[in-house]
């Protein structure tokens, strides 16, 4: 499937009247002399006499003035938005007690009801499910600082250790006292693959970590980081190696356990990526409107730079909008041979395809 290009890409926008694109360019129309929001709900003009610009000054300067209608001059209800849900969030966040629902759409001068969509449409959680998130980061972190479990517990804003180990156990991917005390057991092993290095890391529930790299030293570096008690086995890792190789090398499709922590937004984001057919790509915008928030494209990019298993989740399969490879945590160049590889496996596939209906 041909990726759209950027000026089709916004046409697209501007038929659809779509208004996650607001902020993002605005449209001029030359035979009117005005410049307009994509979400603008005047007569839609024809292609040959628009112009795309990326900013209003931009148009301006080029002489064009602004719509009457949707004042692309002024602030976007998109922006406002963002800015209202940013601020809920950051008051989220510095509370020492979850506020209430009825707390904060008192703050947003909106219906409770209403700002629980806004707010969902926005981050991808609720109020509720983006405050026991942060409550669970806390937790974590107080883990390793604090004495003892419990101290950790209502540092972090627990009320009791039942709700704290209830809510953070399938977070941290270990019982919490686990977790504090290190016992979370990490094998790992380094192979090589058609990309270079890579490091494969175990936990007892699978697998936790598959990253490239040019240095083995750089890479048992990086998951020390991450976990505190690793371990090399590289005998004991040959099942998982055989099958990451294939899955770097060939597009084989991984059937390895995985044991991987992150937010429930993250966790969300990464489901949607494993969906991805092998030799198609998808854009981070599909895919928040996939999860059901459309308006949290660079929460996305964010997921897919913190995937901890490379190919296994196939984050190199996300690129931008127009086109573009976009970002990726261990590299373009490894994207861009990844989706080649896999591009070039889809078409001999359907070739072959092809041979067998016509063979006798």
């Amino acid at each position: 499937m041909r990726a759209m290009t950027r000026e089709e890409e916004r046409w697209a926008a501007v038929c659809a009247r779509d208004a996650a694109f607001d902020g993002a360019f605005v449209f001029a129309v030359k035979t009117t002399g005005i410049f307009c929001r994509p979400s603008c709900g005047a007569r839609r003009p024809l292609r040959r006499n628009v112009r795309f610009y990326e900013s209003p000054a931009i148009a301006q300067l080029s002489g064009f003035r602004a719509c009457k209608r949707c004042k692309p001059l002024e602030v976007s209800a998109k922006h406002a938005r963002t800015a209202m849900v940013t601020r809920l969030c950051r008051l989220i966040e510095a509370s020492e007690r979850e506020p209430a629902l009825s707390e904060l759409a008192s703050v947003a001068k909106l219906s409770p009801f209403h700002l629980q969509k806004v707010f969902k449409a926005e981050t991808g959680l609720s109020p509720k499910q983006y405050a026991l998130a942060r409550r669970s980061e806390r937790f974590k972190a107080s883990l390793r600082s604090s004495r003892t479990v419990t101290e950790a517990v209502y540092e972090s804003g627990f009320g009791s250790s039942s709700r704290a180990y209830e809510r953070s156990s399938s977070k941290l991917g270990a019982p919490p006292r686990r977790f504090r005390s290190g016992d979370v057991h990490v094998r790992f092993t380094v192979a090589g693959c058609s990309l270079g290095r890579v490091l494969i890391g175990v936990t007892e529930k699978g697998l936790c970590a598959v990253s490239f790299g040019d240095s083995e030293a750089v890479l048992a570096q990086e998951l020390s980081s991450r976990f505190r008690h690793v371990e090399r086995d590289d005998e004991g890792l040959a099942r998982f190696v055989r099958q990451v190789v294939a899955a770097i090398d060939r597009g084989a499709r991984s059937t390895l356990p995985l044991d991987i922590r992150g937010t429930v937004f993250q966790h969300r984001v990464w489901q949607a990526i494993a969906k991805i057919p092998r030799g198609e790509t998808r854009s981070y915008a599909a895919i928040a409107k996939a999860i059901d928030a459309p308006k949290s494209v660079r929460a996305v990019a964010q997921a897919c730079g913190a995937n901890p298993t490379a190919v296994v989740i196939p984050c190199h399969r996300v690129v931008a909008s127009d086109g573009g490879l976009g970002g990726y945590r261990w590299g373009l160049d490894r994207k861009r041979r990844l989706l080649a590889g896999e591009a070039a496996g889809a078409s001999r596939q359907v070739r072959s395809f092809g041979g067998s209906r016509r063979a006798p």
